[in-house]
């Protein structure tokens, strides 16, 4: 499996509970902060859940 880089790019602020918390899994506190993780179905189903805040791309 190849790994996905997931920026936040938008705040949390006025966000519901659950996209804070998703953010927060993700391992995002600051936008511009970016994390690696690997392509796992686990993984796209939390940045399709928040994908209003944050941008990825497909990394090998």
């Amino acid at each position: 499996m190849g790994k996905i880089k997931v920026t936040q790019v938008k705040s949390a602020i006025k966000r519901t509970q659950n996209q804070k918390r998703t953010l927060e899994a993700l391992g995002l506190k600051k936008i511009g902060q970016t994390v690696e993780h690997e392509n796992t179905p686990n993984i796209l189903g939390m940045v399709s859940k928040v994908k209003h805040l944050v941008s990825s791309e497909e990394t090998k």
